[in-house]
């Protein structure tokens, strides 16, 4: 049994009974048992279930995913485990509901071992908190794995899972996914339902925009297998709504009309992540993708854009805070006096009707992507402007320590929530967009890129990343994971 095989391999050897679930359950176990320790990227285990669960599967039944043990993100609500989102005062809550997208991958006969680390209220690249601690990236144990999903990442790049479900509104699939070399999706907002996290009730609302939830994996094929599960409709629509998923838009890479996002003139990027998409961005040329540096003339110089991004954030992330720690939270942003603290106060003073205001800002810009993709694919750019960086300790909760945090680019610190603005570039308007690995830095650390397709179009970006790894090679394996 080889551990860092694609779920679609796995799959294809439990249907062929040359594996039961069992094996995979127990094999996979005793590698969270052997490796995690030092990784502490699965903090909430469901050994006893998931044996049981195996044992079931093994004597046959319906599924696509019939015997296939995953992981998922620890804010998940799973019945009779913890969610905690990291946050000490929601410790020792155990969950009475199961979130629709465990609900969803039980059904077609997924096998949960457990669920990954986070940080608190998932508001990080970095995946730490007071309750289980800092999860650490398998290829260098003094980085990060990424946030919000980094715990969910590690345990796919060391071989502790088939399969995981994460969630992104700045970056949390997508930047885990760069930072540990494996894959993830971002679907289109709509796609899946949103419900389902935090130490709540699984009930929608509308109103809470950008949040997606979605699938990481070994392989890009990996992700439309989870996703095929995953989409449909919220709670209560799904009465009478059914998803139906356009194919990919091309069979071929050669054929992909592929748009290279200009650079953003006032955010640093690592110059090795930069040379990356310039090289892939050469090589698919000469494959003979049409290939050109193009975005929708809206998205300007975009300050504007992520202006507006940091306000519809700061709305959503704040709704819950008491009046007391909004007032606090408030004092904290009036301190940086630049365009983008600023934006993000907005969202803390807005009203009700700026918050209707900012969405016809967003509607003009999905509109200016819809268009643009009549003559594009997809657009390529990095999922973030940083490698994984070393940890960076924070306090919790939030101080005024947060304003000067940054990370380094070359021999520049670089403000740490600049990081937000490669993600929010698809996350604005709610574009799917598919983070796949390019390759590795000087010192050994994977290098990932995104790759934004048009809304409702999944599997286009998905495909472009399953084709592109059949040329560049995909996930490759950390060492001292065998």
């Amino acid at each position: 049994m080889n551990p860092f095989a694609s779920a679609t391999e796995l799959l294809a050897d439990l249907r062929a009974g040359t594996v039961t679930s069992s094996d995979l359950t127990d094999m996979y176990i005793g590698r969270i048992e052997r490796h995690d320790a030092r990784l502490n990227a699965v903090v909430v285990r469901d050994f006893e279930r998931a044996r049981q669960a195996a044992r079931a599967a093994d004597q046959g039944g319906p599924g696509g995913l019939r015997g296939l043990p995953i992981t998922l993100k620890e804010s998940f609500n799973v019945s009779g485990l913890a969610t905690t989102c990291g946050v000490p005062a929601w410790k020792g809550f155990v969950s009475k509901h199961d979130a629709p997208a465990w609900a969803r991958l039980r059904a077609a006969g997924a096998v949960l071992l457990g669920k990954t680390n986070v940080p608190p209220m998932l508001a990080d690249w970095q995946s730490a908190n007071p309750i289980h601690g800092r999860a650490v990236n398998p290829w260098d144990l003094g980085r990060t794995p990424g946030g919000s999903s980094g715990g969910s990442a590690a345990a796919l790049a060391a071989g502790l899972s088939a399969l995981e479900v994460g969630s992104d509104i700045g970056g949390s699939i997508r930047v885990p996914a760069a930072f540990c070399g494996v894959y993830g999706h971002r679907p289109s907002e709509t796609l899946l339902p949103r419900s389902g996290q935090f130490p709540f009730p699984p009930m929608p609302n509308a109103a809470v925009v950008m949040g997606v939830q979605g699938p990481l994996a070994r392989s890009a094929d990996d992700l439309e297998l989870a996703l095929d599960v995953l989409a449909g409709p919220e709670v209560g629509e799904d009465v009478a709504w059914r998803v139906e998923l356009p194919p990919a838009r091309r069979t071929r890479l050669a054929d992909f009309r592929v748009a290279i996002l200009p650079a953003i003139p006032w955010l640093a990027v690592d110059e090795q992540i930069a040379s990356a998409l310039e090289a892939l961005a050469s090589r698919l040329g000469r494959l003979g993708c049409t290939v050109k540096r193009a975005q929708p003339d809206t998205l300007g110089d975009f300050r504007a854009h992520h202006a507006l991004y940091r306000s519809l954030l700061s709305a959503v992330t704040g709704a819950a805070l008491d009046a007391e720690q909004r007032r606090q939270r408030i004092a904290m942003w009036r301190k940086p006096d630049d365009e983008f603290s600023r934006a993000h106060l907005r969202g803390l003073e807005g009203t009700a009707s700026d918050y209707l205001l900012w969405h016809r800002q967003r509607e003009q810009y999905r509109a200016a992507w819809r268009a643009f993709f009549r003559d594009w694919d997809v657009v390529l750019a990095p999922a973030i402007n940083v490698l994984a960086y070393p940890h960076i300790e924070r306090a919790w909760p939030p101080d005024d320590s947060d304003l000067s945090l940054t990370f380094t680019i070359g021999d520049r610190a670089v403000p740490y929530l600049d990081g937000l603005v490669y993600p929010a570039v698809s996350t604005v308007a709610g574009q799917p967009a598919t983070a796949f690995p390019v390759g590795r830095s000087h010192d050994g650390l994977p290098i990932g890129l995104q790759a934004i397709g048009p809304y409702l179009e999944d599997r286009t970006p998905i495909r472009f990343a399953a084709l592109l790894a059949g040329e560049i090679g995909g996930f490759s394996r950390p060492e001292g994971y065998e």
